[in-house]
């Protein structure tokens, strides 16, 4: 046996430098030091970024063209785009579970053939009941009843499909022969791209899906796109896009297939949250599925709900063992108001997966309470920080006025109204105070109408959505940093804000509550309690500085190193679950 790390497919949403918030610097750290302690990480993004950021991964996203890929090596340019794969060489899935002596028919040659009978048959304008052409069942797939010139067009036509196992149910071979009986030319009835274009399939021929139930319905568009893709010379490469198409289907059906005609742009390109984020979510899961499932790796690493159907579709394809990561959950999102099909994905990624990792122990017993994951299959994994000791030192800007700062999105998770509301108490108490607000979000608005209501609008500074040098800027301005989520899984900035030598108030119902005891706590909706110790900090040197001395410390020992030991040591677990590797204690498993 041999020592090995394990490798990682890591699939997220976000990565510097194009982040909205702390799931993009989360998937930065936990890389970085996975890296660090030699795991292999391959990155999946849904979009290309640019920069260094990604110098310690190995980096996949979309390329210019449709189905074209780049690859980024740890520590080289970017690859162009990918060549082909030979898909007949490959020995998986459906592939390799056909028989070693079938041949497989020469590129064209069926087709050829079959355009002329079908055309004849066409125009003589002959139904399939009076032509007599019948695929046979599964257990004798090219058994033909009737075999007159048209059935034996027919399953000319179809044998590719049939000998490759790719389709199962009777549905299938019935749109299969309808193809046949209403195109002399298959391949221009369904031209290169009509089915991930503005026309879906049900504009191609309605008369095709007359009559299937769902699921024979679902089987065929799976055939449909795979005759597409690669026509009728290619059974192997048939068979491995329909046995994709499933998988991608069957992990996010709330999508509909509208994945199909979404592309996923090339290039450099900030997150997009906007749109129709299942449709881009499922487009997402056929990227990976496609781009990973001839990759040398052993774990599955989902983060959050966007990613979780290609983390399920990949796992499914390949056999290897899938962790999710919750980040945050629907109801942090959005209360006990949540959006159904977001939470079907959610609760199906946690059972898909061997181990389900938790930003907290608040996190943990809502997967359990809420989506009836059970509490041994969870894993705590508390985020980290990283500390730049040249930022640290930025000297602070002088002030007569003392500095509240709010950092972050401005949603309602994350509780603004407590924030401005516990503003007009503080300035009823101690006038020199600017509260500031450093973020973006779909609160933003409410916030400062809010703040102009209470007539506290001169004091409550909004300075939009940071990045970069502005970040430790604005916290070498504060005096104090106020976190009064609602609902925080975990909550980065906190930690952040210790790094930067800032005092922190942060709400109960936080993960990051769990881990920081340097810190002074309220319950979110408690304002006079906020108001009063954001006064006490402000009035009383002694005490800021305590809490400034002691929290520095304590958040020098919550690092990233810590949480990609712990993930090291999921992956262990969640290999040894599925007899894959035999865990140690140390993260280290025996290949």
């Amino acid at each position: 046996m041999t020592l090995a790390r394990p490798k990682v497919v890591m699939l997220g949403w976000e990565f510097p430098p194009f982040i909205t918030g702390g799931l993009g610097t989360a998937c930065h750290g936990l890389t970085k030091a996975l890296a660090s302690m030699d795991v292999d990480v391959t990155f999946v993004l849904p979009k290309g970024v640019k920069g260094d950021h990604a110098s310690h991964v190995d980096l996949v996203v979309p390329g210019s063209a449709a189905d074209e890929l780049k690859v980024a090596t740890r520590g080289a340019e970017p690859a162009p785009a990918a060549l082909p794969v030979d898909r007949r060489s490959a020995d998986r899935g459906i592939a390799a579970r056909r028989n070693a002596g079938e041949p497989v028919p020469a590129p064209g040659s069926a087709l050829a053939a079959a355009t002329a009978a079908v055309g004849a048959a066409a125009a003589a304008g002959k139904p399939l009941a009076e032509a007599g052409a019948h695929i046979g069942t599964a257990s004798n797939p090219g058994r033909i009843h009737g075999e007159s010139a048209l059935g034996r067009t027919i399953r000319m036509i179809a044998a590719p499909f049939v000998a490759s196992g790719a389709y199962a149910s009777p549905g299938a071979r019935t749109v299969l022969e309808r193809i046949a009986l209403a195109s002399a030319a298959p391949q221009r009835l369904l031209r290169p791209g009509a089915l991930a274009s503005a026309v879906g399939p049900d504009d191609i021929s309605a008369e095709l899906f007359t009559g299937l139930d769902d699921a024979a319905r679902e089987e065929a568009l799976g055939i449909l796109e795979a005759w597409e893709r690669y026509g009728t010379d290619d059974p192997t490469a048939v068979a491995e896009m329909v046995e994709m198409v499933r998988a991608v289907r069957a992990a996010v059906p709330e999508s509909n297939g509208r994945g199909a005609r979404v592309a996923l742009a090339g290039g450099t390109g900030v997150p997009d949250y906007a749109g129709d984020l299942l449709a881009q979510s499922e487009a997402y899961a056929r990227f990976v599925v496609e781009s990973c499932r001839d990759r040398n790796f052993d774990v599955i690493h989902a983060h959050d709900w966007l990613t979780y159907p290609a983390g399920i579709a990949l796992a499914r394809v390949t056999g290897k063992p899938l962790v999710v990561h919750v980040h945050s959950t629907e109801f942090d999102r959005s209360g006990e108001h949540v959006n159904q099909p977001v939470y079907n994905i959610e609760r199906r990624g946690m059972h898909a997966a061997v181990k389900v990792i938790t930003v907290s122990m608040l996190t943990r017993n809502i997967c359990a309470n809420r989506y009836a994951v059970p509490v041994s299959k969870c894993e705590v994994v508390y985020n980290g920080v990283d500390l730049d000791p040249k930022a640290v030192g930025i000297s602070t800007i002088g002030k007569r006025d003392k500095i509240v700062l709010y950092f972050g999105r401005i949603t309602l998770q994350k509780g603004p109204e407590y924030f401005v509301h516990a503003a007009k108490r503080v300035l009823e108490k101690y006038e020199d105070v600017k509260f500031v607000v450093a973020g973006s979000g779909d609160q933003a608005q409410s916030m400062i109408q809010l703040a102009a209501e209470l007539g506290i609008g001169h004091k409550v500074l909004f300075t939009g959505f940071l990045r970069g040098k502005d970040i430790p800027r604005v916290f070498s301005m504060a005096d104090l940093y106020v976190m009064p989520s609602v609902s925080e899984p975990f909550g980065i900035a906190p930690l952040e804000a210790l790094g930067h030598r800032v005092p922190v108030l942060i709400s109960r119902q936080s993960g990051v509550s769990e881990v920081l005891t340097n810190a002074l706590k309220v319950d979110f909706w408690d304002v006079d309690d906020m108001a009063n110790k954001i006064v006490a900090v402000l009035r009383h040197p002694p005490l800021q500085r305590t809490l400034t001395d002691h929290g520095f410390d304590e958040v020098r020992g919550i690092t990233w190193d810590g949480a990609a030991e712990r993930c090291i040591e999921v992956y262990g677990r969640a290999l040894a679950a599925v007899g894959r590797g035999l865990y140690s204690a140390n993260g280290v498993f025996h290949a």
